[in-house]
């Protein structure tokens, strides 16, 4: 952990660590981080105000090649020791600038952020918006995927995971599988993942990020979640990136691979990104009243918003078309858009673990870490502002088992888009209450969408591997 907060601190740091480089990374609108290195003795103070210069044209969704010069800004108070150099390296976190007019570039999801947090302060409602997101990932031993003009295919391997229990194993076959969704805590020798989540969890504590819990979750073949404590939604926007980065890095260290897909295991519970969010006023928390499940009048708006919203929020918060074999109706997807205080099947769970007002919050349940947090975040919490600013009424709470509802009952609630093409045309027609206050760009949520449906496209294109198994008799 660093306490850099100017350039003159990054550069003290940089001389107690011996760093040699300095690894100057950014996100892109889809959530993935780049980066680009310089050695440390060619920097200066200035950087921090001239910025790197780089292609912007070679970023999917940004710039024509025609206007490819963009500029990143490092942020100072983002330096860390990046854990997995070999030689001493700094780590900074850099916004996006357009290199003529100076401003903030439309399409750079961290100044999405920045941008959020000053409509939400202009407001007056609240001048902190608090994250938690619960991601979830496998760990793997193998992973082989092709996509040819003649071939498709997929193949998974994990040594722990229900399929390998007929396997011959070096020294035998011991036994203790995690069967299919029969993942949820149980000890070694069944959880063989403990050893290297502690690892994970430590090289997260060492560049500052506090981590509450870790376990191994529902699904077999190694399906982890690693719980950070909640923080400022910008803080844990760059935190995301982090962990995502930390986890992959150490299951490299050990030969295995990690993936935040979704949905990679058939018959199996999905990757989910629960994410927990609270709005905060001088140091004091807003959403604890007493209304239903011990909210305020402005948690229940701040609800209401988000289930108006709901289906054009899922479309920056379940990006891919993997996320739709997750967010699947009838099994135990929370793709009821409603509210309820204990139901997992309700897309806003109100969580009653303790009575506390500081520990009052709605959890979102729709979002996956395939997500860009920038994105998928600004946009619940503007959600929550529309809804809060607007009195929007969350409706009735959906406290009951869905499956003892008739279908008749079904009907008339609202669900989560079926597909990632019904999200986006969700998004395209309710974009007002994200670019209110110029938060979210409509150039920014066009590419995205044009970028999202090309992918779509890739998809439709090809045949699936099961369309052989159902049709190649006809």
């Amino acid at each position: 952990m660093s306490d850099v907060k100017s350039p003159s601190d990054f550069f003290k740091f940089a001389k107690h660590c011996k760093a040699e480089q300095v690894d100057m990374k950014f996100c892109d609108m889809f959530g993935a981080w780049q980066h680009c290195s310089y050695p440390i003795e060619t920097l200066d103070e200035g950087v921090f105000e001239d910025g790197f210069g780089f292609d912007g044209s070679s970023i999917r969704g940004w710039q024509a090649i025609n206007e490819s010069d963009m500029l990143a800004v490092p942020d100072a108070a983002t330096t860390r020791l990046d854990p997995f150099f070999k030689e001493p390296t700094l780590s900074i976190i850099a916004d996006i600038v357009d290199p003529i007019t100076k401003q903030p570039y439309n399409k750079d999801p961290r100044g999405v952020v920045k941008k959020g947090i000053a409509f939400l302060k202009q407001t007056g409602l609240a001048d902190t918006c608090f994250i938690g997101p619960e991601a979830e990932f496998f760990i793997f031993d193998d992973i082989r995927y092709e996509s040819t003009e003649r071939s498709g295919m997929y193949e998974i391997d994990s040594s722990e995971a229900a399929w390998n229990t007929g396997r011959s194993e070096p020294g035998g076959n011991l036994g203790h599988k995690v069967g299919y969704k029969g993942g949820y805590f149980p000890v070694s020798p069944s959880d063989t993942m403990h050893d290297i989540r502690t690892e994970m969890v430590n090289e997260m504590r060492r560049i500052g990020i506090v981590v509450e819990a870790h376990h191994h979750e529902v699904g077999t073949a190694g399906q982890c979640e690693i719980d950070m404590k909640f923080a400022p939604i910008l803080e844990m926007a760059d935190q995301l990136l982090w962990y995502k980065y930390i986890i992959k890095n150490v299951a490299k260290r050990h030969a295995k691979t990690v993936t935040f897909m979704p949905k990679p295991v058939f018959q199996d519970n999905g990757s989910g990104m629960h994410t927990h969010i609270s709005l905060w006023k001088g140091g004091n928390p807003l959403m604890a009243g007493d209304g239903y499940a011990g909210l305020s009048e402005l948690g229940l708006h701040g609800i209401g918003g988000i289930l108006k919203h709901g289906r054009a929020l899922i479309a920056l918060s379940a990006p891919t078309a993997n996320s739709y074999h997750r967010l699947v109706p009838g099994f135990e997807a929370p793709v009821t858009l409603a509210m309820s205080q204990r139901n997992r099947s309700a897309s806003c769970r109100i969580p009653m673990y303790s009575p506390s007002p500081k520990a009052k919050r709605v959890e979102f349940r729709c979002p996956d870490p395939s997500a860009c947090g920038y994105l998928s975040f600004t946009a619940l919490m503007m959600a929550m502002i529309d809804g809060i600013q607007n009195k929007i009424d969350p409706g009735e709470p959906l406290d009951r088992d869905i499956y003892d509802m008739t279908p008749e009952e079904l009907a008339e609630t609202n669900v989560a888009p079926k597909s990632l093409g019904e999200a986006l045309d969700s998004l395209e027609a309710d974009m007002s209450f994200l670019t209110a206050g110029d938060v979210f760009s409509e150039d920014l949520l066009k590419s995205f969408i044009k970028c999202k449906r090309d992918e779509i496209d890739q998809i439709r294109l090809r045949p699936h591997p099961y369309e052989f198994d159902l049709y190649y008799n006809t």
